[in-house]
């Protein structure tokens, strides 16, 4: 599947340069006026060379100005539909705001469902499932992400690790082995400490999952396989907010494959911890 080019701006925008992201925004924003121009009209409407834009259509993977063309107008539907729904106004009343954050919260889960791949998803639940052991990485918002994906993989037959204190982490990640897989979690993939854990962890050899917001950041420079959580920008809540739904909706979907890959094993385990919770319901 084509990823769309608003997709791709979206993936990007924070790898760009100023005027790379200039061009962004006059794409996003005029989708039509960009797919029925000319690259000459459109640099001198943004004030930048020629030669800026053309390179700006490489960087999202299209031969030259010719080819992103093309796609544009292909997708001019797309683009048109861009609808910033979490562009709460002042005169809104409660109901409004709301549902203008569970529409920004949808439009977060189709877009990264729509960069999902198949060859993705089979090569990390592979990973996953080949490990010895598999590890949780993530600090501050993303710890929570690491923490609910332990949560849930505990009921895998699979042996998982996780500690929400940072300086554990590190530790651990200086355990790893080429038996192990370790996953790490990021909405920039700029942060120090989990970059880090990172290097160390592809030093030892393990395996690497990423989950980030930005394919372009140091972080998913390190992964083995490389899975991107789309979210919008607003202006009362911060894009990781936005973002962490789409990483736990990639982690949701990774622990449903490998289920299904050991369904035998995976209902021996469900079933164990089942009948242990049970019980401490009972006496309850």
């Amino acid at each position: 599947m084509t990823v769309s080019i608003r997709l791709q701006i979206k993936t990007h925008y924070k790898d760009f340069s100023l005027k790379e992201q200039k061009i962004a925004d006059y794409i996003l924003e005029n989708p039509s006026t960009v797919s029925h121009s000319s690259i000459s009209d459109l640099s001198n409407t943004l004030g930048v060379a020629d030669s800026t834009f053309f390179q700006f259509t490489k960087k999202l993977g299209y031969n030259g100005f010719k080819e992103f063309k093309m796609a544009m107008l292909m997708q001019e539907n797309d683009l048109s539909a861009i609808s910033f729904h979490e562009n709460i106004q002042q005169t809104d009343n409660e109901l409004t705001m709301a549902q203008k954050v569970f529409d920004s919260n949808m439009t977060t889960l189709t877009d990264t469902r729509n960069l999902l791949t198949e060859e993705n998803l089979k090569h990390a639940v592979t990973m996953i499932d080949g490990s010895k052991r598999v590890y949780f990485f993530g600090v501050g918002g993303s710890e929570i992400v690491a923490t609910d994906a332990y949560h849930k993989f505990l009921r895998s037959p699979i042996a998982v690790y996780h500690s929400t204190d940072f300086h554990i982490q590190l530790m651990e990640a200086s355990l790893l082995t080429s038996d192990d897989c370790a996953i790490f979690i990021s909405h920039t993939g700029k942060s120090r400490e989990t970059i880090e854990m990172a290097q160390i962890a592809k030093e030892a050899g393990a395996k690497i999952i990423v989950i980030t917001s930005h394919a372009g950041s140091p972080l998913a420079k390190l992964g083995d396989v490389v899975f991107i959580s789309i979210s919008e920008e607003t202006e009362f809540r911060s894009e990781a907010l936005a973002s962490r739904i789409s990483q736990l909706s990639i982690m949701d979907a990774l622990y449903v494959i490998l289920m299904f890959i050991n369904r035998e094993d995976a209902q021996k385990s469900i079933k164990k911890i089942r009948q242990s919770i049970s019980k401490i319901k009972e006496n309850n």
